[in-house]
């Protein structure tokens, strides 16, 4: 089967965290990782509606939404560094308080014990279906 895409784009939510902060989450590593690929490569297009609005910014690759608990988040985390994925991800010592106390708290907390709240992956759309295939789509 053919795909027109060469990337792919996955975020994998840790199923265990409360819907609300998961989305919190989520809005944060989509900002943070699409301002670091940019708009060419996320293939972002202006939709018309049929009254002459516009729809900016939306990409035109499939936002894949998967589920696993935090230590499969933290072994895909180690997968994308080891292939030069683009990826972003968020933990438990990036909420409550202050972006300051968060970066402070997160400084001081050792990878080991962090708890994922998720990570947004980019690449290679076959590479990125391998190593999420066994994660489930999130309901």
């Amino acid at each position: 089967m053919s795909n027109e895409f060469q990337n792919k784009m996955v975020a994998v939510l840790n199923k265990s965290i409360e819907s609300g902060k998961l989305m919190n989450a989520l809005a944060h590593m989509s900002i943070g990782l699409g301002s670091e690929i940019g708009q060419p490569p996320l293939r972002l297009t202006h939709y018309k509606d049929a009254d002459g609005g516009s729809h900016p910014f939306i990409s035109e690759i499939p936002f894949i939404i998967l589920t696993a608990n935090s230590n499969k988040i933290r072994q895909l985390r180690n997968e994308a560094i080891k292939h030069n994925f683009f990826f972003n991800d968020f933990t438990d010592t990036m909420t409550v308080g202050t972006y300051k106390d968060q970066i402070e708290r997160t400084l001081m907390t050792k990878e080991e014990d962090l708890v994922y709240f998720g990570i947004v992956l980019f690449g290679d759309w076959n590479k990125l279906t391998e190593l999420t295939k066994k994660f489930s789509l999130y309901k």
